[in-house]
């Protein structure tokens, strides 16, 4: 990508801002930076299906870097981020992206109560429900805020905001503008551990002239029953917010109010009649004028060792996207909060529900308890349903730690998942899929610098146990071992095993096979640097960051990565 005019500017603001603060004898401020880098060498095996993209075909290797620059002086905050994408497919799964240039610039500075920032910028009012600027890098995701924010102080707590712009899109913006304010504040009662933290906010879109008339063909080609005028150009946001704490207590809740707009909704099928031809054509998906809302709240206690957390979220119609053409994650202005727990262990998360914004009805439940320094005990529950109560998703998950003086740590439990793959992953003409997974965690310290940690799991799917009959790939063993040796290295070796294989659109006569995915790596670490190199073999399934999902394809070759803060 050649450098663009706004580009080249802004890499002569930041050498300049390098140079005259280098060069102040007496106040030099401060710089910092950060590198992230990823590279990917593909090699293909059509046994795992790990094939037919451009970089197993042709590419063979693909990189992603991101390189982040800040600087601090005369009251000033600078930052600038370098971002490079060859043939990587982050952005992608099954297709290849390539370009370079300034992913994130920003400007900050505190006028007496006045906060002033320009340029890219991730915030958030309430919990996110109606506007949340933020990045999740595993899934190319950066929803940053390019425009200006400003805040200003009214009280030591209370503060109002007020903010606009456009969306980042990879290294453009998308066209339509959004712009918002929020007021949030801090009330104690006194002489009392009562205190509320309450808060409000408002958010309006106004789409673009190019994207509303794509939108207004589209109306006509789905024969939606939508008149022109019934269209707007405008939307807005609404949310109101509370913290109520009182000793061990603590209360959140929100509720948020969407004005109607055309969405996307794509689990609609319909058909089209060609009125010339009387062809009838199966069309996926159609638009929806509605308004929407969401309530969330959650609810907690902790304390004598014991914690218990309570959630419900009810959405209904909140897509609020600033292009209604775009099916991906991008292009989100808000950020609805998942309602499950981040499973960590490599089979336990093997399915992981995404939000899902047009409908569902969600309640989770967490209870913690640790007798005593040695022992813990954990158990959660979710379960996430349409509106019109069909089963989504469910999960029990239960955790036991056990701590034996300094030497070594035994956790282990079991889960049991109920997985509606038609809604999350797009499966259709499949069961419920369901799954009950032990498994075990041992830690072993060898000595002050040597350890040694083992994982293992089986997951069991369990057809006809409650009705269900999918049994996706079938039953799985997960085992890992992994040696430290600090403060330097890392040595892990695993296998995921595909014990009991099953495929449900195998040809007849043919049975699904049973396939190892093995990986072998090792991590370095010097200081501030790390380094790590692996052999990968990746099983396609879901990948979710920061309670976002998506679909990936199967993978296999060697992943190296280089992380440095200075």
């Amino acid at each position: 990508m050649l450098l663009t005019k706004r580009n080249g500017l802004l890499l002569i603001l930041f050498t300049l801002i390098y140079t005259l603060g280098f060069s102040q004898s007496n106040n030099q401020g401060t710089f910092s930076g950060s590198l992230e880098s990823n590279g990917n060498f593909f090699q293909e095996d059509s046994l795992i299906e790990a094939f037919n993209t451009p970089q197993y075909d042709r590419q063979l290797f693909g990189s992603e870097v991101w390189l982040d620059l800040k600087y601090s002086n005369f009251g000033f905050d600078f930052g600038v981020r370098f971002d490079f994408f060859n043939n990587s497919n982050l952005l992608q799964p099954n297709e290849s992206y390539t370009d370079q240039g300034i992913g994130r610039w920003y400007v900050n500075k505190k006028v007496n109560k006045l906060g002033i920032t320009a340029g890219y910028i991730y915030d958030q009012i309430g919990s996110g429900i109606i506007f949340r600027a933020f990045e999740e890098r595993p899934l190319l995701i950066d929803n940053a805020l390019e425009g200006l924010k400003l805040t200003y102080d009214i009280t030591p707590d209370w503060k109002v905001k007020v903010l606009t712009g456009r969306q980042k899109n990879l290294f453009d913006t998308y066209a339509s503008v959004i712009k918002g304010a929020s007021i949030d504040g801090y009330v104690k009662i006194d002489s009392s551990s009562v205190s509320f933290a309450p808060g409000f906010g408002v958010m309006s879109k106004t789409v673009d002239d190019e994207n509303m008339g794509l939108l207004l063909t589209s109306l006509s080609f789905y024969q939606d029953p939508y008149r022109i005028d019934s269209v707007n150009y405008n939307s807005y946001a609404f949310s109101f917010y509370n913290t109520l704490t009182a000793g061990p207590f603590t209360w959140y809740v929100e509720g948020a109010y969407k004005t109607n707009e055309l969405f996307w909704d794509p689990f609609f099928r319909r058909t089209i009649i060609d009125e010339a031809t009387g062809l009838e054509t199966s069309v996926p998906g159609k638009f929806i004028l509605e308004d929407g809302n969401v309530i969330y709240t959650s609810i907690g206690y902790a304390g004598h060792g014991f914690g218990i957390s309570l959630e419900g979220k009810r959405t209904e119609n909140f897509s609020f996207r600033l292009d209604p053409f775009e099916r991906t994650n991008r292009g989100a202005i808000n950020f609805l909060p998942p309602m499950t727990r981040v499973n960590t262990y490599r089979l336990n998360a093997r399915y992981s529900p995404a939000t899902q914004e047009l409908g569902e009805k969600a309640v989770q439940l967490d209870v913690r308890y640790s007798p005593s320094r040695k022992l813990g005990f954990l158990v959660n529950f979710s379960n996430i349903t349409n509106l019109d109560n069909d089963l989504l998703y469910r999960e029990l998950y239960t955790e036991v730690t056990y701590k034996y003086k300094r030497k070594w740590q035994l956790i282990s439990g079991i889960q049991w998942q109920n997985y509606n793959q038609n809604i999350y992953e797009g499966k259709t003409g499949v069961d419920i899929l369901e799954t009950i997974t032990p498994y075990a965690e041992f830690l072993y310290k060898i000595s002050r610098k040597k350890s040694a940690r083992f994982e293992f799991q089986y997951m069991l799917t369990a057809p006809g146990l409650s009705g269900y009959e999918n049994r996706d790939f079938g039953d799985w063993i997960f085992a890992q071992l992994e040696i430290g040796l600090a403060p330097h290295w890392i040595i892990t070796a695993s296998d995921m095993y595909n014990v009991d294989p099953y495929k449900s659109n195998l040809p007849e006569g043919e049975t699904a096979k049973d396939i190892h995915y093995p990986t072998v790596g090792v991590v370095y670490t010097y200081r501030s640097n790390r380094f790590e190199v692996k052999y990968v073999k990746q099983v396609e399934g879901i990948v979710c960051a920061g309670g976002i999902c998506r679909l990936e394809p199967a993978f296999s070759g060697v992943r190296m990565s280089v992380r440095s803060t200075f």
